[in-house]
């Protein structure tokens, strides 16, 4: 069985590549690479095509994780269908998901990002496009994908 994890953002340039990486990072680590499949997208078309952002890059060239072939892309309704998982970055991101997809109620498969940290009290991931703190942004979301992996592997019984 296999598990298919899509993070989604705005432009998907900064959160969502950057929850991809490290998600992708944390399963190598665990020797799960062929178990748990791993993408991004964002709900807008501004960013179609492009690298993560800078930030994001440098951040992640400095803890030695791999984005590499990361393009963005937007979100479509078949992702709904395909993924397991669809994690949102934020409150309209997730709405944005189910209005695509065409959701009318709460769907267990998607969720916002900071659901997995309800000790956290935030709801949303600030979006560093805006903040500039992009070592924020890393710390919650290394912290999330260390829950979302427990989260996957509990659910594939591993």
């Amino acid at each position: 069985m296999k598990a298919r994890v899509l993070f989604v953002c705005l432009g998907n340039i900064c959160r969502s590549p950057m929850a991809e990486a490290v998600f992708r990072h944390e399963v190598q680590k665990a020797g799960l690479e062929r178990v748990i499949e791993i993408d991004s997208a964002g709900t807008g078309d501004w960013h179609i095509g492009k690298p993560p952002h800078e930030g994001t890059r440098k951040l992640l060239d400095r803890l030695g994780i791999s984005y590499a072939g990361m393009r963005a892309r937007q979100f479509k309704a078949d992702d709904y269908e395909i993924f397991d998982y669809v994690v949102c970055m934020d409150s309209k991101n997730e709405r944005d998901v189910k209005e695509t997809a065409g959701i009318q109620t709460d769907d267990a498969k998607v969720f916002k990002f900071m659901d997995l940290l309800p000790e956290k009290g935030v709801s949303d991931v600030p979006d560093p496009y805006y903040t500039g703190n992009f070592d924020e942004v890393y710390a919650l979301v290394q912290e999330g994908c260390e829950a979302l992996l427990a989260r996957v592997k509990a659910d594939l019984k591993l």
